[in-house]
């Protein structure tokens, strides 16, 4: 899970590595196609963001054939 700012755990977890695997997709290849660095979507990919755009979303489950939820999973925080 991600960090919020103040170093609290975020309640949402990218899942974009298992689309990758899922659809034998490098990191790098997904970059190419959706014109985004390999170092963006490395961050993205290990939770180390604190958003995304819309429009990056829509790029990237284009490319993987998906939908949001496939790549943003929200645990829930039991306390």
């Amino acid at each position: 899970m991600g960090l919020g700012d103040e170093g609290e755990c975020m309640a949402i977890e990218v899942r974009l590595d298992v689309m990758l695997a899922r659809r034998k997709m490098s990191l790098t290849e997904l970059s190419e196609r959706v014109g985004i660095s390999i170092t963006n979507l490395s961050l993205l990919k290990t939770g180390k963001v604190k958003g995304i755009r819309f429009s990056t979303l829509e790029a990237i489950c284009r490319e993987l054939q998906c939908q949001p939820g496939d790549i943003l999973e929200h645990i829930p925080e039991f306390v």
